[in-house]
């Protein structure tokens, strides 16, 4: 199950209590599930109850205990717990892993994962000064708001309705990419800074970071293609990787991961990534892996939220930080895609390297959106 699926879940679980008349609400349009919070647990958590307690008349926890029966008696739910002041806590079934699903849905929907109807009929008005940075903030609002279902329609002159923080010199020298990037990553009461840093192949530069992780993804993809398997999303448990420092790529030399099964996978950068090591991850002999990294499914989960925010607020920014948070859980996870030494793949292997593909895809989708190419070599 799908957290949009799981989304209407939950309101069909309204709708019956409403229907049964123990709720006198109107069902809202939508209700958004994400991961629990500190003090949750579960799979995903709903503050459904909180929203709906001032329409009802009562205490949020009493509408969370309402609402409680119902949801836990939806197909695919195994349980359901209040905590807090009323959230639903929502562990799913071994049937509907979370993981999976997802994974399912992002490799289903490939570029357009994240898009919805939110800003459906709405036209937005930007206008903006005679400024570059102004100018490449609202290209990108416009591409944000159409992924959204809307439009966007930008003008200039008074009164100005956006207006970031101008750059401090012309960003052209950098090249499209990276000056785009400079100008769309900080904020816009942000300056930005207009530096070859932004060109630099180094774990301090976050648009190479993201790049870099995109092209490890693809790069997965192509190994595994060799080795005659693909992707298919599944559990992804008992797949057991070697892990050595130089074959992670973190702190390696470059060109360390030229021995990768299958060849092609992009070398280390220069002086190499420091944001992880070997010792970050279970050692070899441990066994099984993990049913999937928590960071980087959580982060691929909570993408059509931030991409709908960043819509909502012209606020193309939260989109690039966003996809900063995706590649750094990306990259050490990255390199336990594809079998080492004697393994031979399996159904594990390929449920990795379908979060690989699919983490490529969220990549490559909001570089899009921002105006950045998605290299697939570097």
């Amino acid at each position: 199950m799908t957290p949009v699926e799981l989304s209407r879940t939950v309101l069909r679980a309204v709708r019956r209590a409403v229907d049964e008349g123990e709720l006198s609400v109107t069902v809202p349009e939508r209700v958004v599930v994400t991961p629990p919070g500190p003090g949750g647990c579960g799979d995903y958590a709903t503050n459904v109850a909180l929203q709906l307690a001032r329409p009802a008349g009562q205490p949020p926890l009493r509408v969370a205990e309402i609402l409680l029966p119902h949801l836990a008696d939806c197909a695919g739910v195994d349980d359901v717990v209040v905590t807090g002041p009323g959230f639903l806590n929502i562990s799913l079934s071994a049937a509907a892993s979370p993981t999976a699903a997802l994974v399912a849905q992002i490799r289903a929907l490939g570029a357009a994962y994240g898009h919805s109807d939110a800003l459906a009929g709405q036209v937005v008005a930007l206008r903006v000064p005679y400024d570059v940075r102004a100018e490449v903030v609202a290209d990108a609002v416009v591409r944000l708001v159409a992924s959204q279902g809307g439009r966007g329609e930008v003008g200039h002159g008074e009164p100005v309705t956006l207006r970031p923080v101008p750059a401090p010199e012309d960003p052209a020298p950098l090249g499209p990419d990276a000056a785009q990037w400079a100008l769309l990553h900080p904020a816009a009461h942000d300056r930005p800074r207009i530096t070859a840093d932004h060109l630099v192949q180094r774990e301090g530069n976050p648009l190479f970071r993201v790049r870099y992780a995109h092209a490890r993804s693809r790069a997965a993809v192509r190994g595994a293609a060799r080795l005659g398997f693909g992707p298919e999303a599944g559990e992804l448990a008992d797949a057991s990787a070697t892990r050595g420092s130089a074959w992670l790529g973190f702190g390696a030399e470059a060109g360390a991961l030229t021995d990768a099964p299958g060849g092609d996978l992009p070398d280390a950068p220069a002086g190499g990534l420091t944001g992880a090591s070997a010792g970050d991850l279970p050692d070899a002999s441990a066994g099984d892996l993990p049913d999937a990294p928590a960071p980087l499914v959580t982060a691929l989960a909570d993408y059509p939220r931030i991409l709908t925010a960043a819509a909502i607020h012209r606020a193309p920014d939260r989109l690039a930080r966003h996809l900063v948070t995706v590649a750094d859980a990306a990259l050490p996870f990255l390199v336990t895609v594809l079998p080492r030494g004697d393994e031979k793949p399996s159904a594990a292997h390929r449920a990795r390297l379908a979060l690989a593909e699919a983490t490529g895809t969220v990549l490559a989708g909001g570089l899009s959106l921002l105006g950045i190419d998605a290299p697939e070599h570097l």
